[in-house]
C-alpha cells in the first residue's frame, strides 16, 4: 500500500470514542518500549506521527491513526511495565479486552515482540489469549537491526518455540531503522482487510 495521507484521530478509552465509519482497523500490541511507535512511523512514512518515548508505559490509551481514508492503525497501550500501578493495570487490561473481543472492524492484531529476547510471560499470555478469542494475529519481531545478521534465524526460532507458532502462523522480522520487513507486512495487512490497489484495478478493468 503506498500511503499518501495519515494522520492521528483520537486517543479513546470506551467504545463510544471509537470512529464510528466502520474503516478496517489494525491493533498493535506488545511490552513498553518494544517499537510500536516506531513501527507505526516507519509504515507510514513519517518521523514522529506516533510519539516515541524513552518513558515505558506512555501511552494510556487506544491511538487511533486513520491512514489513506481505507483503515486505522490502533496502538494499544504497551504492557508489563512494573511502575504502572496495579488499579491502572486493570483499567487497561478493561478496556483492551473490550475493544479486542468486541470490535467488529478489527481485522488483525500484530504482536510486538523484541527480536533479541524471549518472549515474556506477558507476551505468551496476550498470543495465546488472541488465538483463543478467533481473532487473526500475526508476530513481529522488532529491533532487527539491533542484533548481527548471523543471529536473525536463531533468535527467530527461540520466539516462534517460546510461543508456540504453528508452522504456518503470520511471522514477520522488522527493523523500524533500515524499513526491513516494511513491504512484507503490508501485504499481509492488505490481504487481512481484502484490499485492492485502486491502480491495479482500473488496469484490471481495461
Amino acid at each position: 500500500m503506498k500511503v499518501n495521507q495519515s494522520e492521528f484521530i483520537i486517543s479513546a478509552v470506551s467504545p463510544s470514542q471509537y470512529p464510528q465509519d466502520a474503516l478496517p482497523e489494525i491493533a498493535l500490541a506488545g511490552r513498553s518500549n518494544v517499537g510500536k511507535s516506531s513501527l507505526i512511523n516507519r509504515m507510514l512514512g513519517r518521523r514522529n506521527l506516533a510519539r516515541t518515548s524513552s518513558q515505558p508505559g506512555k501511552t494510556q490509551t487506544l491511538n487511533f491513526y486513520l491512514i489513506n481514508q481505507d483503515l486505522y492503525f490502533v496502538d494499544l497501550p504497551g504492557y508489563g511495565y512494573a511502575k504502572v500501578s496495579q488499579e491502572q493495570r486493570r483499567k487497561w487490561g478493561q478496556f483492551i479486552e473490550q475493544y479486542l473481543t468486541n470490535r467488529e472492524s478489527l481485522k488483525l492484531l500484530l504482536l510486538l515482540i523484541d527480536s533479541r529476547h524471549e518472549p515474556s510471560k506477558d507476551d505468551l499470555l496476550m498470543y495465546d489469549w488472541v488465538r483463543h478469542i478467533g481473532l487473526p494475529i500475526a508476530v513481529v519481531a522488532t529491533k532487527a537491526d539491533k542484533m548481527p545478521r548471523s543471529q536473525w534465524q536463531k533468535h527467530v526460532k527461540v520466539v516462534k518455540e517460546t510461543l508456540g507458532m504453528p508452522k504456518d502462523d503470520p511471522f514477520f522480522l522488522f527493523s523500524s531503522e533500515t524499513g526491513m520487513g516494511k513491504e512484507e507486512l503490508w501485504s499481509h495487512i492488505e490481504q487481512a482487510i481484502g484490499y485492492v490497489d485502486p491502480a491495479e484495478a482500473a488496469l484490471e478493468k481495461d
